[in-house]
C-alpha cells in the first residue's frame, strides 16, 4: 500500500509545475487594437493580454506576441504589472498588463510597438487600462 501512494505524488506533483511561468499567446492586427493595449507608462512599457484567467500581480508570464503585419514573433518574458478582473467597471476588457523586462527584448518590441504606433501614441483615446 504504501508503493502504490508513493507511486501517486510524484505523478501529482508533475502535474502542476510550481514556479513556472504561465504561457499565453497575443495576436494584433490592428492599430488600434495596439493603441488600446500598449501601457506605455510603465517603466518599461508594456501590453495589455485579454483573459479569463487569474493572476495576481507580480505573476511571471511568458508570452508571444505578434504585431500586425510584422513577419517577427516576439517572446517575452515580463510579469503581471496590471489585472482587470471580470466585473471592471465601464465595461472594461477582462485581462492583465503584461510589463516588458529591461532587456534587449523587451526594448525592441517596445521600440517596435512605439514604431508602428507613431503620433498615435499622444492620443487621448481610451485604453484597456487607463
Amino acid at each position: 500500500m504504501n508503493d502504490a501512494s508513493a507511486a501517486a505524488a510524484p505523478t501529482a506533483a508533475a502535474a502542476t509545475p510550481i514556479g513556472r511561468p504561465s504561457v499565453l499567446s497575443l495576436s494584433i492586427k490592428e492599430k488600434s487594437a495596439l493603441y488600446a493595449a500598449y501601457m506605455p507608462l510603465l517603466k518599461n512599457a508594456g501590453i495589455f493580454v485579454p483573459t479569463s484567467k487569474s493572476y495576481k500581480l507580480g505573476d511571471e508570464i511568458y508570452l508571444i506576441l505578434s504585431l500586425m503585419d510584422d513577419p517577427n514573433k516576439y517572446p517575452i518574458a515580463g510579469t503581471v504589472a496590471w489585472i482587470t478582473p471580470a466585473d471592471a467597471q465601464n465595461n472594461k476588457t477582462q485581462g492583465i498588463g503584461v510589463h516588458f523586462p529591461d532587456d534587449d527584448s523587451g526594448k525592441r518590441v517596445k521600440l517596435s510597438i512605439e514604431a508602428l504606433l507613431g503620433s498615435a501614441l499622444n492620443s487621448t483615446r481610451a485604453t484597456h487600462t487607463l
